[in-house]
């Protein structure tokens, strides 16, 4: 019978924790859930879940975006104000923007996996400590990317 606990499953019991007392019930499930593939040594699981987790997470946000639609409460009608106002404008342009950037984020982190220590990590305060919403880990690195580029173009100019 074991009975010494792994600094990994300490790890997921103290983001339970943590997103239980910060009020993030996606951050507790998620780590609830990756417990109990541990504890019954379901760990052959862990590398089809980081591989194709977030494309899964992906996914299943996307359905939930088109819902409104399949379900019939957004119609063609309603598209029409999104091409003929300034607000209808600058939500396309704002929803490509984003898509663009999240694109970036990949890219990084696909260069740099090890980042994602970071931003788990910074989402946790923001989450904890701002009140805030994780909208993921794409977001965050596309974010990282435009803070960084940011950060090197600054110190370009000053050398």
């Amino acid at each position: 019978m074991r009975m010494q606990i792994s600094p990994g499953e300490t790890v997921l019991v103290i983001l339970i924790i943590i997103g239980l007392i910060g009020r993030s019930p996606i951050l507790a499930t998620a780590a609830s859930m990756l417990l109990v593939l541990k504890l019954a040594s379901l760990e052959r699981f862990f590398p089809a879940v980081e591989r194709r987790g977030m494309e899964m997470g992906l996914l299943f946000l996307t359905i939930a975006v088109l819902v409104p639609f399949a379900s019939e409460k957004i119609t063609v009608k309603d598209l029409i104000p999104l091409f003929t106002t300034l607000v209808g404008v600058v939500a396309l342009t704002g929803g490509a923007l984003a898509t663009y950037l999240n694109g970036k984020g990949l890219e990084m982190l696909r260069a740099e996996p090890h980042l994602i220590v970071g931003l788990i990590v910074g989402s946790i305060i923001g989450i904890v400590f701002f009140r805030g919403i994780p909208v993921g880990p794409l977001m965050a690195a596309a974010i990282t990317t435009i803070l960084l580029k940011f950060i090197y173009f600054v110190l370009r100019f000053f050398n």
